[in-house]
């Protein structure tokens, strides 16, 4: 300790402290109550402080207070004005109506593309040139899916399937009709046939029934027998309506225009009988084949054809003009003829033959002869005849059925 100028002692200076020293400093105390000493309010013991450390000033403890309120700040939701608001929804309007359009317009385009496929396919039907490529599809029937329905008590001579593809009407000689469920395999209705003589008693058919059709709404079915009458039904409820005379043998063939309750009748007496079943009346009489007609289809054409039997022709009735088109090309009886579309056809002869005929052409467009191979001795061979033929509608798929 050096003597300053008049004797008075002046203390030496602190030595600074080397960067990195750390101090201690004295624990400071402060008298209790009982004049203990104890450690003061907010010191620690033996607490040690970095001597490059500075005390916080308050600039930097506001800037501090600052960078932490801000981001909260932030957060806070801005309060929109009146006019803002109407703004925010009148934008979000018009964003929703923008899509709302375009959805519409979206539908819109997607059912004209629809309907034009739908009305391209009528056209092309109506014109007979619609036709679905199925036969290279087509696959046997699984044996086991087969199901067997019994309920007549004679041969069954004919069928027809409802155009819902839910009911199955079929008739059989002994005059019974059956009404069936298509998926359960249920008798819905029984229309039992009645004994030769209790015509006048017997709501139904009393002879062989050899042909039925149904319309193409479903509304009404016609059945057609030996004895020379037509039976109308309500295909509902099976309900008797009432029945047309007039043909003079056997009915063989009844076909409904499709999308009308116009009905043809062929018969064995060799003619066509025309009839409307929602007005329960007769149209017209159209004459021309030479032998019994044993077949008969239609579409939605105002015409229907025809299978000659003996006479060896196919005929096309053309009814608004009183005409018809006469086609030759088996060799033996034609028993059978269906419509393929509304410019082909397909018959079928007892000779084994199958022909596919086109309206513009008097000679068939196709022929297949023996179809169904043949039978007898090598010297006595006969071909099978074909008894039937079947058409999928607007295909190339047909099928056909010998006799044994």
């Amino acid at each position: 300790m050096a003597l300053a100028a008049g004797g008075r002692k002046r203390k030496a200076p602190r030595r600074a402290a080397a960067p990195g020293r750390r101090l201690r400093r004295q624990r400071a105390v402060a008298p209790g109550a009982e004049g203990k000493a104890r450690p003061a309010a907010g010191w620690h013991r033996n607490e040690e402080v970095s001597s490059d450390s500075e005390a916080e000033s308050p600039a930097a403890g506001g800037r501090r207070r600052r960078e932490e309120t801000a981001p909260a700040a932030e957060e806070e939701e801005v309060e929109e004005t009146p006019q803002e608001k109407k703004l925010r929804l009148a934008k979000l309007y018009l964003e929703q109506l923008r899509q709302h359009e375009e959805e519409k317009a979206e539908e819109e385009a997607f059912a004209e593309d629809l309907i034009g496929d739908r009305l391209k396919e009528d056209v092309l039907e109506q014109k007979g040139r619609l036709q679905r490529l199925v036969a290279k599809d087509v696959q046997p029937p699984d044996l086991a899916s087969i199901r067997v329905l019994r309920g007549h008590q004679l041969p069954i001579t004919c069928l027809v399937i409802s155009p819902d593809d839910k009911f199955i009407f079929s008739a059989a000689k002994d005059g019974s009709i059956i009404k069936w469920e298509v998926e359960s395999g249920k008798r819905l209705c029984v229309v039992p046939g009645g004994k030769k003589g209790t015509e006048e008693q017997q709501v139904g058919h009393t002879a062989h029934i050899l042909c039925m059709a149904i319309s193409s709404d479903s509304k009404y079915l016609a059945t057609g027998d030996r004895n020379k009458l037509i039976m109308i039904w309500e295909a509902a409820t099976c309900k008797h309506l009432y029945k047309f005379t007039g043909h003079r043998d056997a009915v063989s063939g009844l076909s409904f225009q499709k999308g009308t309750h116009q009905l043809y009748s062929a018969s064995h007496d060799r003619s066509v009988k025309v009839w409307n079943v929602a007005e329960n009346a007769y149209i017209e009489t159209l004459f021309g084949h030479q032998d019994i007609i044993t077949g008969l289809d239609s579409l939605s054409r105002e015409c229907c054809v025809t299978s000659g039997g003996r006479d060896g022709t196919v005929r096309v009735w053309k009814i608004p003009e009183e005409s018809q088109l006469v086609f030759y090309g088996h060799q033996g009886s034609i028993d059978c003829i269906q419509l393929i579309n509304e410019e082909h056809m397909v018959s079928g002869a007892d000779d084994g033959s199958i022909a596919l005929w086109g309206l513009t052409k008097k000679k068939p467009l196709a022929l297949v002869r023996q179809a169904h191979g043949t039978h007898g001795s090598q010297s006595l061979q006969q071909p099978y005849w074909i008894s039937a033929v079947a058409a999928l509608r607007n295909s190339d798929l047909v099928a056909t059925g010998a006799s044994c």
